[in-house]
């Protein structure tokens, strides 16, 4: 009887080894099976089980939480949303998020571990930790201008800080108000049918997700190389540049809006956008220097985030010399978005250096509490410092007596370019208007603020559209509001 007795003690001991074995198997090697499969909805449940949180800007949120009583208790709602919609992105439990909500998800959905002060406990338990905080860089006057300015109309605006690479508005249009997308019933998905349909895009994010021809903004880059390269040493020395000017190796010929262009000094084409004398130049600099040079601002870089990633901007490497000439006035398939024009004006503000662009000032917890910085932002020289003095003043020119007056302020040293960018099959489509800029205040040490605006509006008449018409009073506005005047 007690042969039997041990026998079935240790079948049931090898059932229990057994048991316990499938349920570590389950719990530890398959844990991310289930944890992932769709019909699993307690994380699902447990991730809307508390409030969101908050993304802010000058302090004050522009986001909050509501509790339905449902099931996936709190819906995200959004305060202004079509005007911070392109910082913000979307929340929905539907759809997933988009731009800082998902950049920030794991601070603002509570589930980073740096936001409990017992991490490894967390770990453990596997509890949530009450939803943090994500503090941006924006200026909300300056956002608000941004707006104002487009006023529906198609284009974007980007401004940041020269001497620090804060993003201080960050705006497209036409908007959205992310707040129709947060739930996830049938009029969340009448929303989304519409927005995504929309052919206004409004979901597109122009200011960092959509490139255009830079157009005769692209000269400020131009000019850096023509300078850096020895190509120019003296700005008010005449240029060897024909108008019109033949394209190398074709029977085309390259002619001007403004008049008195030909052989024009470097100061002059600047200040009237002379597209014959930055054509040669851009030939006479060589493919090697204008990509160097391109490249050191920014462009061809495909790792740029601010904390969400930002569209390439390019500058083809493969072009033969007519190609070149077109490509160093800002046309054939020189693309930049209006971050990285941004980016161009605040290197010559700057002295030359050109700080990496960022939106996230720091992370908090729920009571304020700092858990994370902005982190290290590189500095690099993107020209000599006597290259970008010189810019300076030509960019001052052409805001004091050029093509973009209308971006004047009183008492403060402003500088910018204008653009007129052609774009679509034989130049048809109407032009983009773009102005970059940036602001100093006369009572100031440091420039403020560089600012890039394109506006592309299809209902404009093709002649009333121009950099220093449309795109330089909104920017004047944004630098005012960053100015405080």
């Amino acid at each position: 009887m007690g042969r039997y007795i041990r026998h079935a003690c240790a079948f049931c001991t090898l059932l229990l080894a057994a048991l316990l074995a499938n349920a570590a198997r389950v719990q530890v090697v398959q844990s991310g099976v289930y944890d992932g499969n769709p019909y699993n909805r307690r994380a699902e449940i447990a991730r809307y089980g508390q409030p969101r949180g908050d993304i802010l800007v000058g302090g004050e949120p522009v986001t909050g939480s509501v509790d339905t009583g449902e099931q996936l208790r709190y819906e995200r709602t959004y305060k202004n949303g079509p005007l911070f919609a392109p910082v913000t992105g979307f929340s929905s439990q539907s759809y997933g998020s988009t731009f800082l909500e998902q950049a920030g998800d794991g601070v603002l959905s509570g589930t980073d571990p740096m936001l409990s002060p017992l991490p490894l406990w967390k770990d453990v338990t596997r509890g949530a930790s009450p939803a943090g905080d994500v503090v941006t860089t924006l200026n909300r006057a300056a956002q608000e201008a941004a707006y104002r300015g487009l006023a529906g109309r198609k284009g974007a605006v980007a401004a940041i800080e020269p001497t620090t690479g804060r993003v201080l508005a960050l705006v497209s249009s036409p908007s959205y108000d992310p707040g129709e997308l947060s739930g996830n019933g049938e009029a969340v998905a009448s929303a989304w049918a519409r927005l995504t349909h929309d052919p206004e895009k409004p979901m597109l994010n122009r200011a960092v997700r959509q490139t255009y021809p830079p157009g005769s903004t692209f000269k400020v880059v131009t000019a850096a190389a023509a300078l850096d390269a020895g190509v120019v040493t003296d700005v008010d020395a005449r240029t060897d540049s024909p108008d019109p000017y033949r394209l190398p190796g074709t029977r085309t010929r390259l002619t001007n809006e403004a008049d008195d262009c030909g052989d024009a000094s470097l100061r002059s084409a600047f200040e009237w956008s002379c597209n014959t004398v930055f054509a040669k130049l851009g030939v006479d600099v060589g493919v090697k220097d204008m990509l160097a040079t391109a490249e050191a601002f920014g462009f061809n870089d495909a790792r740029l985030r601010i904390p969400f990633w930002v569209a390439r901007s390019t500058f083809d490497p493969r072009v033969d010399q007519a190609q070149l000439a077109l490509s160093s006035i800002g046309q054939y398939n020189t693309r930049a978005t209006p971050l990285q024009m941004a980016m161009v004006a605040a290197a010559v503000a700057d002295r030359g250096q050109l700080r990496t662009p960022y939106l996230v000032e720091r992370t908090t917890r729920r009571n304020g509490e700092t858990v994370a910085g902005s982190g290290s932002h590189p500095v690099r020289q993107v020209m000599n410092p006597s290259t970008a003095e010189r810019l300076k003043e030509l960019m001052a020119d052409v805001v004091r007596e050029g093509t973009g007056t209308r971006a004047a302020i009183r008492g403060a040293l402003v500088g910018g370019k204008t653009g007129t960018a052609q774009h679509g099959v034989g130049n048809s489509g109407v032009p983009y208007a773009w102005f970059v800029s940036w602001a100093q205040a006369d009572d100031s040490l440091e420039p403020q603020v560089a600012v890039a605006v394109v506006v592309e509006d299809a209902s404009a008449n093709r002649g009333e559209i121009s950099g220093g018409g449309d795109a330089a009073p909104i920017a004047r506005d944004v630098m005012r509001a960053v100015l405080g005047r």
